[in-house]
Formats: structure tokens, C-alpha cells, sequence
């Protein structure tokens, strides 16, 4: 596509707030560090612009999920430790090497692919060793934990780096669950202390585990979505002071009054009640908005405003019932954060879509530009 942006959609972000997000939650997890997870191009603020202010507030590690991701921030000029989450494709090892990326391992496979390039290139691997606690998604299960280990530790071409895990419900307060990951994880490392294998980082708090789970801090936090202003889940909302770094704006195209009884959009699923103001805003489910969203109460602000999305948000356009409300064509719409007192969140729209705000702000699409906004 063009660098020449014409639509006045866009997403305002603010590295400030990032700055300011990460220098909080390092007042919190201290003295663990902080590693600020800058996947999904930054939760979708844009990667080298999010690496760039957590590394300002005082983050020291970066975390990625593709080894694409860690290839960015090293092509950036990024040299901090960099920490891939997930074991690579073989052909990815020999790069990864090279680029002295830190990577996940819970396999032999990965294991011995890394130690051959690491050996290719006279080099040694750093690999921290997953451990599958209880998520059930990737990890090696603890009793393959202390071989596995050994078969790092061992080796010349290898160094055990770290030692992680991954919550499944530290997002909820009311769950035992992270009690018991913690003592299968702790079980983990201890029976390495016994096996003489050590000098590794411990790190087990995701955003909710350093919030919410003190005793899982360790040596390092993996921060994600909590560098950008979310809180990991309602129920944590207030525990730590966050402020949204995205603000998702558009402005009105089009104006229209219509009588009752009048249907809006594709399928005729919202019709008026009365005579109203309709009004277009020119961005849609190709940008990565919830087709739903006006299917399921969601709205935005226009003058200040709280107004109803109406009908089903179509790929490049969405309408909102403005009422009575006086507007115009160019007028400012926000679909997330602040205008004037009122403030639309991304846990608000997660919550109307059945889904999370991790979502919301992952899912914006390449066709909305990012903006910098404010002093950093």
C-alpha cells in the first residue's frame, strides 16, 4: 500500500505512557526485571516504537514470539537480551545463533538443533527451559524437566539461561490454580538445585502474575499487555496504575437523517426507532474492528458524546445512531480511549465482543496508520 494516508482513521500512540506503564510495573516486580513482550508487533502499537519506550522505563529483556520478531529488533538495532518464547523451526537456529537471541526450549530436538548451530558458528546457546505447569500449550512436562536440563547444561555449545513457566488463570483472583503451577514450577527448581544445576534466570509471571501473584516475580517478569495500559483482566483493573498508549480515532463521512422504521446496514439487523441522525465513519472489520460490534451494544464518542454503533459493522465502514447530536462531516470519532469526560477502554469492547482486550488491540490491521502522539 502507499505511505500516502488520505483517511483520517488512525492510531494515536503514545510512548509516554509505555515509558511511564513499565517504570510502574518496575516499581512493583523489583528487584525482579522486567521483560517488556513486544509480540504481535507490539500488541499492535507498533514493535520498535513499544521496545524503544519499555526499554526507557526500564525494562531489560525484550520478549517476542516469533523468531521474525526477534530478527526486527535486532535489524532495529536493538542489542538488550532479546527472549524467543517459543521453540523456532530448525532453520531458524543457525540465525537465532548468530543473532545471540535467547530461546525457549522444552524438547531434545530443539535442544540438539541449537547446540549444532551454536557449534557450526563457535558459539554457545543460551536456552531457557520451558515447563509445562499446567497450561498445556508448549512446555516439557516436569518430570522430562531434570534430563533435559542436564542435556543443556552438559553440552559446551549451550548454557541453561533460564528456567520459565506460563500461568493459565492469573488473571483471576478468586483461582487457586497459580498456587499449584507455582509449587510444580518450584518442584522443578529445586530438584535442579539437587542435581548441582544452576546460575539460571527463574521467570514465571506473565502482566497478571507480576500484578496479581507476588510470590511468582523471581528474577524476571515477562510483561505484556500491561506495558500498554490494559489491565490483564477486569478483575485486576486498579491494582497497578496503567494508562492506555492507543487511542483509535476516525472522523465522520457522512451525514444522513432518517425516519423510523428505517433498516441500517447489511442485513437490515438495526432499524431506527425514530427520526435520528445516522452518521459514517470510515473504518471497518478490514481494519480489524469486531463485525459485531454494533450487533452487541458497542459504541463511540462523537462531541463528547457515548453514541450507539448501529447495525453490522461492514469491512471498511461502521454507522453510529448520533441522535439528535449536532455533527459534521470531519468531526472527531473515538472508538478507543478518551474524548472530553468519557473513556472507551479495550476491556470495555472485549467484554461486549465475549473476548479479552489482548484482542482488540492485536487485531488492528496494517491499514491503520500508527502515530506517535505526545512528549515521550
Amino acid at each position: 500500500m502507499t505511505t500516502r494516508t488520505y483517511r483520517p482513521t488512525r492510531a494515536e500512540i503514545a510512548p509516554g505512557a509505555i515509558r511511564r506503564n513499565v517504570e510502574r510495573l518496575g516499581v512493583l516486580v523489583a528487584p525482579a526485571a522486567v521483560c517488556a513482550v513486544v509480540k504481535g508487533d507490539g500488541y499492535g502499537h507498533g514493535i520498535v516504537t513499544a521496545a524503544t519506550a519499555a526499554l526507557e522505563g526500564g525494562a531489560t529483556w525484550l520478549g517476542v514470539a516469533l523468531a521474525e520478531e526477534a530478527f526486527a529488533l535486532r535489524d532495529a538495532g536493538f542489542t538488550v537480551p532479546v527472549l524467543l518464547l517459543s521453540e523456532p523451526v530448525a532453520a531458524a537456529w543457525g540465525d537465532l545463533v548468530a543473532g545471540d537471541i535467547d530461546v525457549a526450549v522444552y524438547s531434545q530436538a530443539a535442544i540438539s538443533a541449537a547446540q549444532s548451530a551454536a557449534a557450526s558458528a563457535a558459539r554457545v546457546a543460551a536456552l531457557h527451559l520451558k515447563v509445562d505447569t499446567g497450561m498445556h500449550r508448549v512446555g516439557c512436562a516436569p518430570g522430562d524437566a531434570i534430563g533435559l536440563a542436564r542435556a543443556v547444561h552438559e553440552s559446551p555449545r549451550s548454557r541453561l539461561a533460564g528456567l520459565f513457566t506460563h500461568f493459565a488463570t492469573a488473571d483471576d483472583p478468586a483461582s487457586m490454580y497459580p498456587a499449584i503451577q507455582l509449587e510444580r514450577y518450584r518442584q522443578v527448581d529445586d530438584a535442579l538445585a539437587d542435581a548441582g544445576i544452576g546460575g539460571y534466570l527463574r521467570h514465571a509471571a506473565n502482566s497478571a502474575g507480576a500484578i496479581a501473584v507476588a510470590g511468582s516475580r523471581f528474577d524476571l517478569v515477562r510483561c505484556g499487555i500491561a506495558c500498554y495500559g490494559i489491565a490483564p483482566s477486569p478483575a485486576l483493573q486498579g491494582r497497578v496504575e496503567l494508562e492506555p498508549a492507543l487511542r483509535l480515532v476516525s472522523a465522520v463521512s457522512h451525514v444522513k437523517r432518517l425516519g423510523g422504521g428505517e433498516p441500517v446496514s447489511y442485513g437490515c439487523r438495526f432499524v431506527t426507532e425514530r427520526e435520528t441522525t445516522v452518521i459514517t465513519v470510515p473504518i471497518g472489520y478490514a481494519d480489524g474492528l469486531p463485525r459485531s460490534l454494533g450487533l452487541n451494544g458497542g459504541y463511540v464518542l462523537v462531541g463528547g458524546c457515548r453514541r450507539p454503533v448501529v447495525g453490522t459493522v461492514t469491512m471498511d465502514q461502521l454507522m453510529v445512531d448520533a441522535g439528535d447530536l449536532p455533527v459534521a462531516v470531519g468531526d472527531e470519532v473515538v472508538l478507543l480511549g478518551t474524548q472530553g469526560d468519557d473513556e472507551i477502554d479495550a476491556n470495555e469492547v472485549a467484554a461486549r465482543e465475549g473476548s479479552i482486550g489482548y484482542e482488540i488491540v492485536t487485531r488492528l490491521g496494517p491499514r491503520v496508520p500508527r502515530v506517535t502522539v505526545g512528549p515521550n
